[in-house]
C-alpha cells in the first residue's frame, strides 16, 4: 500500500555545512535517508525548488513587468520610388523608472531614431518620445506618450554595497527574444569603458552574467530583487556574450536620472573657459589642457586665467596650460570634466597652470551652467 508523501525535509537541517561542489550530493542524501523518502517515493519536482533557485525565480516574476522591449526606427526616401520609409534603426532593453511612464535605457539604442516603440510585457505597444540624454554615461530617458495605468518600476540598489563574487541577474530582450534572464555573479568592479561620445565611464561593474545584443539598457539586478546597474556593453570580437559584459553602476543613475528629467542633459559647474580638443593636444605633444579662450565676467576670467593669444607678428601663443586640478592630474578633456561632474556649483576648487616657463596656482569658484 503506498504511502501519502511525507514533507520534505529543510535543506538547512538535513545538509551540513560542505563545499560548494559537494552540496548538490549532501542534498540528494538528505532526500532519500529522510523518513518517508525511500527510494520507492517520488520527489515532486513542480513543489520543490532549492534557496537558489526558489530566489531567481521570485526576482524574475517581481521585476520582468518592469523591464520593457525598446524599438528605435528612421525614415528614409527610397531611391527607386522616392517615397519616404520607416526603416528599423536598432532595438534594446529598457526599464519602467517610475509609473508615470519614464523608461530609462542606454542612449547608443535610442541615437539617431526619429521614431521608438516601448513594448510592455503584456506585448502592449505604446510610441515613447526622448525626454534626457547622457551620452557620456550612456543614457536615456523616454517617455511614453500615453502610459498605460499599473505600471511596476524596479526598487534601486546601492552599487557600493556590491563586491567580486556576489549573485547577479540580467533580465534583457537578447536578438529580439523579448524577457529573457541571465545570472551570473560580479566579476570585478571599478572597470571604464568608452561611452559613445568617446567619454570614460568610470566605476562600470563586470560581470559573467550573459549580455548579448538586445541586453542594451536593461537591468542587472541584486539577490534581493534591486537595481545595481544597467547592462551596457559586452567585451567579445564576434558580437556574442563571451563571459565579460559590463553594466554602469546604479549609483551612476540614480545621480544622472534626475537631471535627464529636469533639464533634459546632465549638469556639471563650469570654469567659463574654453579648451583645445584632444586631437590638437596630441598632434603637437602638449603636456596638460590648453586654454583657448577665458569668457568675460565667468569664473575663469575672475580668477585670472589666460587663453591664447596672437602675437604682433600674427602668431597664436599659448595661454595657461591646465596640468592639474586640485592636485588630480589633468591631461585631456576627459580627464577635466570627470572632475567637474564631482564637483558642485559653488565649490572653490584649486587649478594649477603651466603660463609660459613657470607653474601657478589660482583659485577658481565654479558657477552654474549657462
Amino acid at each position: 500500500m503506498r504511502r501519502a508523501s511525507a514533507p520534505l525535509p529543510s535543506v538547512s537541517a538535513a545538509v551540513p555545512e560542505v563545499p560548494a561542489a559537494g552540496r548538490v550530493i549532501a542534498l540528494l542524501l538528505a532526500l532519500l535517508l529522510a523518513p518517508g523518502c525511500g527510494a520507492g517515493d517520488e520527489v515532486d519536482y513542480l513543489s520543490f525548488a532549492t534557496e537558489d533557485e526558489a530566489n531567481t525565480m521570485e526576482i524574475f516574476n517581481a521585476a520582468s513587468p518592469a523591464v520593457v522591449y525598446v524599438t528605435s526606427t528612421t525614415l528614409r526616401r527610397n531611391l527607386l520610388t522616392l517615397n519616404v520609409e520607416e526603416i528599423p534603426r536598432g532595438s534594446g532593453t529598457g526599464f519602467v523608472w517610475n509609473e508615470s511612464g519614464l523608461v530609462v535605457t542606454n542612449f547608443h539604442v535610442i541615437a539617431g531614431a526619429q521614431r521608438l516603440t516601448v513594448t510592455l510585457q503584456d506585448r502592449s505597444e505604446h510610441d515613447a518620445e526622448v525626454i534626457g540624454i547622457a551620452p557620456e554615461k550612456d543614457l536615456a530617458v523616454l517617455r511614453l506618450l500615453e502610459p498605460p495605468a499599473g505600471l511596476v518600476s524596479l526598487p534601486l540598489g546601492d552599487s557600493s554595497e556590491l563586491s567580486v563574487g556576489r549573485k547577479v541577474l540580467a533580465i534583457g530582450n537578447p536578438f529580439g527574444l523579448d524577457t529573457t534572464l541571465t545570472t551570473g555573479v560580479v566579476s570585478a568592479l571599478g572597470r571604464e569603458i568608452r561611452a559613445p561620445s568617446n567619454r570614460r565611464i568610470r566605476g562600470v561593474i563586470q560581470t559573467d552574467a550573459a549580455i548579448n545584443p538586445g541586453n542594451s539598457g536593461g537591468p542587472l539586478l541584486n539577490s534581493l530583487g534591486q537595481l545595481v546597474g544597467v547592462n551596457t556593453a559586452i567585451y567579445s570580437p564576434s558580437g556574442a556574450s563571451a563571459g565579460i559584459g559590463f553594466a554602469i553602476p546604479v549609483n551612476t543613475v540614480k545621480d544622472v536620472v534626475p537631471q535627464l528629467i529636469s533639464y533634459g542633459r546632465m549638469l556639471r559647474p563650469i570654469m567659463g573657459v574654453e579648451l583645445a580638443s584632444d586631437r590638437w593636444i596630441r598632434r603637437y605633444g602638449i603636456e596638460g589642457l590648453p586654454i583657448v579662450r577665458v569668457y568675460p565676467d565667468l569664473p575663469g576670467d575672475e580668477a585670472g586665467l589666460r587663453g591664447a593669444f596672437r602675437s604682433a607678428r600674427g602668431d597664436i601663443v599659448l595661454g595657461d596650460i591646465i596640468v592639474a586640478i586640485d592636485g588630480e592630474p589633468v591631461r585631456s578633456n576627459d580627464d577635466y570634466l570627470s572632475i567637474l561632474e564631482k564637483r558642485k556649483v559653488g565649490d572653490r576648487i584649486t587649478v594649477t597652470v603651466r603660463r609660459g616657463e613657470d607653474e601657478e596656482t589660482l583659485d577658481v569658484t565654479l558657477s552654474e551652467s549657462q
